[in-house]
């Protein structure tokens, strides 16, 4: 039960933030609920692809594609009383949604005895596979792999997963309390990845 609810508040923040960036593009409502439901599950629709696990299993989640085009339809209907608390809170529920998925997904290939490295992508992708979606979608660079450190906060927990360092359920919760932590401080304090540019400097 308890998985469930951080995985409800992960898929609502991620199908929140997909229908802002589709408003901010002004794209027609029928784009702002294509690029919510891709945002929300479509780090996890690859992640089946390639640990094996049945596309058709996302159909199950009745609940929780209800809740996203809830979720949508409120923005679409209410975008400035909501997007004033989603600029407050927003990063926070984003940080649990990352951390929820990134186990979740790291959980799905151990239970089916896949290596670590396998373990490892599924986080990746499950935490952060539906933002990088967005971001093509909507013609942006994928926030994830550019601004504050964010896809290696999912690299972290899908190798603890992978280890069997957290394998009982009270460990599992430390993990996304930490991996959340993690990724709020991140943006809070603007922490990044080493990184180098090509580009020549202007000539004097």
């Amino acid at each position: 039960m308890t998985w469930e609810v951080l995985s409800m508040i992960g898929t609502i923040a991620f199908a929140i933030s997909g229908a802002i960036i589709a408003m901010e593009e002004e794209y027609d409502i029928l784009g702002v609920y294509i690029l919510g439901i891709v945002t929300a599950f479509g780090g996890g629709a690859i992640r089946n692809l390639l640990i094996g696990v049945p596309v058709a299993a996302l159909w199950e989640q009745g609940m929780f594609f209800q809740v996203a085009l809830l979720s949508i339809t409120a923005v679409f209907l209410f975008p400035h009383n909501l997007l004033k608390h989603w600029k407050r809170w927003g990063n926070i529920f984003d940080a649990m949604g990352l951390a929820a998925f990134a186990i979740q997904g790291a959980l799905y290939a151990v239970e089916m005895n896949h290596p670590l490295s396998a373990v490892i992508v599924a986080a990746v992708l499950t935490g952060s596979g539906g933002g990088i979606i967005r971001d093509l979608l909507a013609g942006r660079k994928p926030l994830v792999l550019r601004a504050e450190i964010y896809a290696a906060w999912a690299i972290l927990a899908g190798f603890a997963v992978g280890l069997g360092i957290t394998s009982e359920p009270w460990q599992l919760y430390i993990l996304f309390v930490v991996t959340t932590a993690l990724r709020i401080l991140s943006y809070l304090y603007k922490w990044r990845l080493p990184f180098k540019s090509i580009h020549a400097a202007p000539s004097s």
